[in-house]
């Protein structure tokens, strides 16, 4: 949902409307999937999410606008909170040394933004949370960044609710999780994330959203590195349960009914990209019914492509961690995956390995003989999913043909492996190849991704005598400094546990 919208308010009868425009959208689109010719370059892009803090305490630092008024570029953008940023990168491609573009690209918007927030006081941290948040921040509106969109948001999702948005999330040990509630969906905000896209010809979609699912917990595990969240030491990838919490729309009782929650895994496997944009249409409300003639957009784009205003408003409320992507553009229109799962973080080596990973294992999967998919059910894909953001690189999964596995040990022996082929097959350099290959099966080897790099830095902080708030700040400034020196995380070293 990242357009600009024109109300926060909608009245019943444009609420009406609304869904009549979006059944007609629907219905367009299925012919139009059907009959229209989609550009395919294979092309790939990324959007990184980043948090603000300041310098003296590494506390999320409120300064988005100041700093984006700063950097005075189309590629910054907000996100919805005060202390987040956004920097979209140029579109590439993973051939070639296209992958190593993208690393050094992502450390130069990195470090553009930073220099903008130091003249402010503050640093940049790529990172899935913020270690520093405190419920304090979330006391009032000032954590939310400026835009109608933002407000209208918020207020549907509580208005749908009907009540406090409720964290309830599994701590490090009996009685040391969260359980707390806010009156706005401000943890949202605590989410900061690497986007990953990829186009896709329509006939290729449903194979590649498969194959995406899938790969998708050894993906979570892989790369984890939200594992602090107001305080509380939680899920290796605690973004997965916050983000699903936080934009919860159903009381408990709808949950208990079975109604779906907007932040989905989903539950089956597709035939088409449409199967996705028709479950939206059949099982979820609107959330923000602005229609095409409220916007001031136009029905086609110059090559006579229909905008599908509703349709892709809607698709935007609809938080998939696999999210179908229609885009008309200009004279020909594309389709894209785009995967949502990754944490932003810790380097811009690490997050290009990671791009590198998911390119070349969706590759070689969508090119199996046999896929994956039919190997496994989709609940076990869902259920390894939850497992790996729980545990990240320490989580047990059934894989097929493999049986009950660490998920360290597949990924080193099995999938590692498998994408670094897939990414020799799309044409990447040899050099590039051996360079991601390195960093990933290091990263399986020793089990430290910036989650472990976090959990291990905090506890031996605190075991030299800091208390909680003390090592998470001492830990984000260490982090921060490491992110400097451009190592891998992997590499990175945890001070040693004697006391002072």
């Amino acid at each position: 949902m990242g357009r600009e919208i024109g109300s926060t308010e909608y009245t019943r009868s444009q609420r009406t409307r609304y869904r009549r425009e979006l059944r007609r959208n629907l219905d367009l689109f299925e012919s139009f999937l059907d009959t229209a010719e989609f550009v395919n370059e294979g092309t790939v892009g990324v959007e990184l999410e980043m948090n603000l803090a300041r310098t003296d305490t590494m506390a999320p630092a409120l300064i988005s606008d100041l700093v984006l008024e700063d950097l005075d570029d189309e590629d910054y953008v907000h996100e919805i909170g005060r202390f987040n940023i956004e920097a979209n990168l140029p579109v590439t491609h993973p051939q070639g040394r296209g992958l190593r573009e993208l690393e050094q690209e992502l450390a130069e918007k990195i470090d553009r933004a930073d220099v903008a927030a130091r003249a402010r006081g503050a640093r940049v941290i790529p990172v899935g949370h913020l270690p520093t948040i405190t419920e304090e921040l979330f006391a009032d509106d000032e954590w939310r960044a400026p835009g109608a969109r933002y407000e209208a948001l918020e207020r549907t999702v509580l208005e749908a609710r009907g009540e406090e948005i409720a964290l309830r999330i599994e701590g490090e040990g009996k009685g040391r999780g969260l359980d707390v509630t806010f009156d706005s969906i401000a943890p949202e905000s605590a989410c900061t994330s690497m986007q990953l896209h990829l186009q896709v010809p329509p006939e290729q979609f449903a194979d590649a959203w498969n194959a995406a699912q899938a790969i998708a917990g050894p993906q979570v595990a892989l790369a984890a590195n939200s594992p602090f969240l107001l305080g509380k030491r939680l899920w290796h990838e605690t973004r997965i349960p916050t983000f699903v919490q936080a934009l919860d729309t159903r009381p408990p009782e709808y949950e208990a009914q079975g109604v779906r929650p907007r932040v989905w895994f989903g539950e089956r496997w597709i035939t088409s990209m449409f199967d996705l944009f028709e479950e939206n249409v059949r099982l979820f409300p609107a959330l923000i019914p602005e229609l095409r003639e409220m916007a001031e957009e136009p029905l086609l784009t110059e090559g006579s492509s229909p905008r599908l205003h509703e349709l892709m408003l809607h698709n935007g409320t609809v938080w998939r961690w696999n999210r179908p992507i229609y885009d008309p553009g200009v004279d020909v229109p594309h389709l894209r995956l785009e995967n949502r799962l990754l944490p932003a973080g810790p380097t811009p080596a690490d997050m290009a390995a990671n791009a590198a990973f998911f390119y070349g294992i969706l590759h070689s999967l969508v090119h199996e003989r046999r896929p994956l998919w039919s190997r496994m059910s989709f609940e076990q894909a869902a259920e390894a999913f939850q497992q790996c953001a729980r545990w990240g690189l320490e989580a047990r999964v059934r894989w097929p043909r493999v049986g009950r596995v660490r998920v360290a040990d597949l990924l080193r022996e099995q999938l590692i492996p498998q994408a670094m082929d897939g990414l020799r097959h799309l044409g990447a350099h040899p050099d590039v190849v051996e360079h991601y290959s390195g960093i990933l099966s290091e990263r399986a080897r020793t089990g430290r991704n910036g989650a472990r790099w976090q959990i291990d830095t905090v506890t031996s902080l605190e075991v030299r005598g800091a208390n909680r708030p003390e090592a998470l700040a001492q830990m984000t400034r260490l982090y921060r400094a490491a992110v400097d020196t451009g190592h891998p995380v992997h590499a990175w070293p945890v001070p040693a546990r004697q006391r002072n």
